[in-house]
């Protein structure tokens, strides 16, 4: 019986990386779920391996189809973007465990959807100035920086990943990324293979 395993973090904790880490490891043999946005492409970024970018229409087409199993919206400061989970045959519990980044309310709404022992949260920590200087170091290599979404996302997420709605959600897997990256995804690696 497969798994889904939910990378949960706030921005800028080196969530990327180590979903990329730990998808590589042939040890663990994880397969990914590929999320949708309708939030603009940033540079580097290739349509289908990070997120499946889609318009509105085909948001909304979706969620009429009765497809999407977790939606969020962001007020951005350039408008709404959302993401979204969407159950388009990705995913097959019976035969393979998976990795998804997450938020703590895309976990719980996968957890409900799927069952709370096929759903499990890894959340990911570090140290909210070692954050914002790797926030900052990451938008100034876009070709077009959005520095007052980077400051949004970065005080929204004070709300958003709170000790309480952690809790609250039972999201209690918790690995320090202050350092070594490597270091915590071998040490989540541990934790997978139990």
């Amino acid at each position: 019986m497969g798994k889904i395993y939910c990378i949960i973090g706030k921005s800028s904790t080196g969530k990327d990386t180590i979903y990329k880490l730990l998808l590589e490891r042939e040890d663990l043999q994880l397969n990914k779920i590929v999320s949708y946005t309708t939030r603009p492409i940033r540079s580097k970024e290739t349509a289908g391996e990070e997120y499946n970018f889609v318009d509105i229409q085909e948001k909304d087409r979706l969620i009429e189809a009765g497809k999407v199993i977790e939606i969020r919206c962001y007020n951005t400061i350039y408008g709404p973007w959302f993401y979204f989970t969407v159950d388009d045959g990705q995913v097959d519990l019976e035969n393979r465990d998976y990795l998804i980044i997450a938020t703590v309310e895309s976990y719980t709404k996968l957890r409900d959807y799927y069952g709370k022992e096929k759903v499990c949260p890894i959340y990911i920590e570090v140290d909210d100035g070692v954050r914002l200087e790797r926030a900052l170091k990451r938008e100034k290599k876009q070709a077009e920086p959005k520095y007052e979404e980077m400051c949004r996302r970065y005080l929204a997420d004070s709300m958003d990943f709170s000790r309480e709605k952690l809790a609250e959600a039972g999201i209690y897997n918790i690995f320090n990324n202050d350092e070594d990256r490597l270091d915590t995804t071998d040490r989540i690696a541990e934790f997978i293979k139990g």
